[in-house]
């Protein structure tokens, strides 16, 4: 079964629960790959920039059968995000009722805004099909787009990110992906969407190797070899896993990740690539502040100490339907 027609199926069998008409989602928890390209860029401003980006969006899945029949084992997959501004001068209304630009969170730390209209996020196990993607994209958006960042991820050993940590092991996956990824009857104008929010960081990995392996365990809140997470007992408060996690009315409120490592060993740059998915961005941004901030504000998260985000932007990911649509 591939990621569009696994998408297609599980949101079908939830619709009976959400009680939404049937829609294809865009392959959001679609299962993660080896490789991935994150491409965001800013939209122009004349009137064939508009039609330019409408055509491609319409075209993707054409685009992806013919760059992923030459391996249709590498799972290629795209999945496409509009930022706010973008949303009203290309679709204008209605509007998805939760999607705004990005905002910026003063703590201790800084989670920073920066440009962005447009998301492909580009996956496979392998990194050509992704970059031929991304080429045959901005080939085909030409001067309707300016590139505002591009980072080329991969897997790291064991899932590790380049702290030295497994990243993403409490994904939910399945069902629980989609309750927390896709969203239900609370928007249904825009059932089968999703909210997405990428940030950059840089880690100092000088600092980093340079701090005991026992205290970086107590940053991140699990053990660095085997990835057990420490007793709650002997998580301190600042602990990441302890920030990140948030519940509503004794229920958890999940996203999912995709992380990704990337790097330049000749600039000295070593970092990661944060990708969440969420049906609301609140969960998301109830994270980043706890992070920032702190819970109680002060309390926040040592590793940001280490890793300091340089970008960030929100999107909405509308159905693969309403793409086709247009």
């Amino acid at each position: 079964m591939d990621a569009e027609t696994s998408c297609r199926y599980a949101l079908d069998f939830t619709d009976k629960e959400l009680k939404v008409p049937s829609v294809t989602t865009q392959p959001v928890t679609a299962q993660l790959t080896h490789a991935a390209i994150f491409l965001v860029v800013t939209l122009n401003t004349e009137p064939a920039d508009r039609e330019a980006v409408r055509g491609l969006c319409s075209d993707m899945p054409a685009l992806l059968r013919g760059i992923g029949f030459r391996h249709p084992d590498r799972r290629l997959s795209c999945v496409v995000g509009i930022g706010s501004a973008a949303w009203d001068r290309l679709f204008g209304s209605p509007r998805p009722a939760e999607l705004h630009p990005f905002r910026e969170i003063e703590g201790v730390h800084r989670a920073v805004a920066t440009p962005g209209d447009l998301l492909f996020h580009i996956r496979a196990t392998h990194m050509d099909l992704c970059f031929e993607l991304a080429a045959q994209i901005m080939s085909r958006l030409g001067a309707a787009v300016a590139g505002a960042d591009e980072v080329h991820g991969f897997k790291y050993f064991d899932e590790r990110d380049l702290l030295g940590f497994v990243d993403g092991t409490e994904n939910p996956v399945d069902q629980a992906a989609l309750d927390a990824a896709i969203i239900g009857d609370e928007d249904p104008a825009f059932a089968g969407g999703s909210y997405v929010i990428v940030q950059k960081y840089l880690h100092d990995l000088k600092a980093w190797n340079a701090v005991p392996v026992e205290q970086q365990e107590r940053i991140v809140g699990r053990k660095k070899l085997s990835d057990v997470e420490l007793d709650d007992e002997a998580k301190p408060a600042y602990a990441h896993n302890v920030l990140t996690s948030i519940e509503e009315n004794g229920e958890a409120l999940e996203i999912v990740r995709d992380n990704m490592p990337f790097g330049d060993a000749a600039k000295g740059e070593f970092g990661t690539y944060f990708i969440g998915y969420a049906r609301s961005p609140a969960r998301i941004e109830r994270m980043l502040n706890n992070m920032f901030v702190g819970l109680p504000p002060g309390n926040y998260d040592r590793l940001l100490d280490f890793s300091k985000a340089v970008t960030g932007t929100l999107f909405f990911v509308p159905s693969a339907s309403f793409l086709a649509s247009l």
